[in-house]
């Protein structure tokens, strides 16, 4: 059965992470993306940085042209790649797709179905709108660093690019949706997303705690905000997460801790009680826990239906069993770094299954097979290239 985005091309304007992380999912299910880099540049990642993991990571599944959309022949093999392309995903600053004459509303003129995709730091338009974006300063004015971290410890950023990817993900989501849209309408239209509005909405439960409440959420280092007891606890030879919220998991959890009185202690036996002495209980748990291998606790919590998991490093992570099982390492195959690992998809579909099909390609490997699909002649790529247009 072919993917279930095989009959989508894709237009891939898109550089560094957050652009590239919502075509990654058009290209993992079946998209043919067309990835357009500049002649002799391509997005800034070339020689060793262009092997290295996050290149390749990202830019699996797709082929690669060049294009030099400053110039009048390369603007115009553009657009008539976009003729007949479904999507186009692009995370300019807001201004330079308006100056090069790519824009969305550029685009719509000779191809109504189109869906265009724009990923920037702060949105298309406002008092922020034309500055550069960046993950971090995104993680700052979003509110994801005033609460990571141990209290009192001051701002810290996330061990990941989390604006970054939810960027990339809401905008991946938001072209399907303006697909399906298309199905009933037979128009495209102008997809936005943003690190700023990705980081907030990330935030979730925490945002909404200040909007619903006016409560402003604080570091709550290794502590659920709310949840609790939830936390890292040592143990005899190292660290495990435990999570014992909700009456009856906290029932188990006390009984497997040998601890029943917890349930009716006057500073334990209630959400807000154990909220308010927190420390405390944390501090009672850890005497216990540390008396025990980690393994020891995790099988006693296992068995008793007590959420709890190592807590491991990165390494440890794709040789536990069930990652293993899961398969969140796919194998690829690259001309130059031969048998590799990539990160997998988390999605599992029933009739289609998730595989790398091609690693990720030299810069301009598919220069003039794209343009000969495209209808160009053998004479004519030639004089494009001869003039810088590819």
């Amino acid at each position: 059965m072919p993917l279930p985005l095989a009959h989508i091309k894709v237009l891939d304007l898109t550089r560094v992470r957050a652009g590239p992380t919502c075509v990654r999912q058009l290209a993992d299910w079946g998209a043919d993306v067309i990835k357009i880099e500049q002649p002799h540049r391509g997005d800034g990642e070339m020689g060793d940085a262009r092997l290295g993991p996050d290149f390749q990571n990202l830019h699996r599944n797709k082929r690669s042209i060049t294009l030099n959309l400053k110039s009048e022949g390369g603007k115009a093999v553009f657009m008539k790649l976009a003729e007949s392309a479904d999507v186009v995903v692009e995370n300019y600053r807001p201004d330079v797709k308006h100056r090069l004459g790519i824009d969305y509303e550029a685009v719509r003129a000779i191809n109504s179905g189109i869906v265009y995709a724009s990923i920037s730091g702060f949105g298309q338009d406002g008092p922020y709108g034309n500055l550069p974006g960046f993950d971090q300063v995104a993680q700052g004015m979003g509110g994801l660093m005033s609460i990571t971290g141990l209290a009192g410890q001051g701002p810290v950023r996330a061990g990941i690019p989390v604006a970054d990817l939810s960027a990339g993900l809401f905008a991946a989501l938001g072209v399907m949706t303006a697909l399906l849209g298309r199905t009933q309408t037979g128009e495209g239209q102008w997809v936005r997303s943003s690190l700023l509005e990705a980081q907030i909405a990330m935030l979730d439960f925490q945002a909404e705690r200040w909007l619903l409440n006016k409560e402003v959420p604080q570091q709550a280092g290794n502590n659920h905000p709310t949840g609790i007891p939830t936390g890292v606890f040592r143990t005899k030879d190292g660290h495990i997460n435990i999570a014992a919220t909700g009456d009856a998991i906290y029932r188990r959890f006390c009984a497997v801790m040998g601890r029943e009185d917890w349930l009716t202690a006057p500073r334990f036996s209630s959400p807000r009680q154990r909220s308010v002495n927190r420390d405390a209980m944390n501090a009672e748990i850890e005497a216990i826990t540390k008396t025990r291998s980690s393994e020891e606790w995790l099988a006693a919590f296992a068995e008793a239906g007590v959420p709890a998991g190592p807590i491991y490093a990165i390494d440890e992570v794709f040789a536990d069993p069930q990652v293993r099982h899961l398969g969140m390492a796919a194998p690829a195959k690259h001309g130059k770094l031969g048998d590799i690992e990539l990160v997998a998809q988390p999605i599992k579909l029933s009739a289609a299954e998730f595989k790398v099909r091609s690693a990720t390609p030299e810069l301009g490997e598919h220069t003039d097979e794209v343009l000969a699909e495209a209808g160009y002649g053998t004479a004519e790529i030639e004089a494009l290239r001869t003039t810088g247009a590819v």
